[in-house]
Parts: C-alpha cells; sequence; structure tokens
C-alpha cells in the first residue's frame, strides 16, 4: 500500500503583512464580548457583537481583517479556548 503524499500546512494565524504597525488598546480588549463555548451559548451572537466592538475601534489606514485576527483570541474563554 502505498503511502499518500500530503501537504502539511501550519495550523496557526498566518498573520498578514502590515502595512501601518498597530497594538491592541486595553480598552478594546476590554469591550470584546466573551465566548466561553457552552451549550446554549449562540456562537453568531456573540460574533455579530465581536465585529461590531472591532469595527467602532478600527485605527486609521488598518485593515478590520487584521483587527480581528489579533483580537479574536482576547475574546475566548473557558472552553472555547481549549
Amino acid at each position: 500500500m502505498a503511502a499518500s503524499d500530503f501537504t502539511y500546512e501550519s495550523l496557526c494565524i498566518q498573520y498578514p503583512e502590515e502595512d501601518v504597525p498597530f497594538v491592541l488598546k486595553t480598552r478594546l480588549i476590554h469591550l470584546l464580548p466573551k465566548f466561553h463555548g457552552r451549550v446554549g451559548e449562540n456562537p453568531h451572537k456573540k460574533l455579530k457583537e465581536f465585529h461590531i466592538v472591532c469595527s467602532t475601534m478600527r485605527p486609521q489606514n488598518v485593515p478590520e481583517d487584521h483587527i480581528y485576527l489579533k483580537a479574536f483570541p482576547f475574546s475566548l474563554e473557558d472552553l472555547a479556548k481549549d
């Protein structure tokens, strides 16, 4: 039996090159809705809230996708972090 030829890619987040370097502000991190991964918790509602918070705190010349990628890990807690 011949072994399959698979290409392995990293499963971690690959951050895009930043034209304008930025740092997440502490106040943004504290405003993020927390998703715990509990039964009955609505992930769609949390993502909508996450989008709203991130879009209101976006620095000039920084794409929203960059904010989302950097901020998302701070919105996860408990089971959702595992």
